[in-house]
């Protein structure tokens, strides 16, 4: 069964976007989660982040994209781990991502 819990928090933890955001959390099972955002007039901000691992990394990407002005993610290793030419696939589907030094 799942739980549902309402709680505001931080997105992406340590307010990395620069908004709080009031959701409702439901936990499916230990590896699945379903996260619902209740006030869309609040949109994300570009940001400069640093990719703590894989899953996180992802998570900075895709809300980076969606997110007004440009971002920039260090330490892409650790996207590069566990997706491969992430950066040509999504510009491929129409994002905009650009690898600099």
């Amino acid at each position: 069964m799942p739980i549902k819990k309402d709680i505001n928090y931080s997105l992406l933890s340590h307010n990395t976007f620069g908004i709080d955001v009031k959701t409702q959390i439901i936990l499916c099972d230990p590896h699945r989660a379903v996260v619902i955002g209740h006030d869309h007039n609040i949109h994300l901000r570009a940001k400069k982040m640093v990719s703590p691992d894989i899953r996180a990394g992802i998570a900075m990407l895709i809300a980076a994209m969606s997110a007004d002005g440009v971002s920039h993610i260090g330490h892409i290793e650790q996207i590069d781990r566990g997706y491969t030419s992430i950066d040509r696939r999504l510009n491929a589907l129409g994002a905009h991502i650009t690898r600099t030094e």
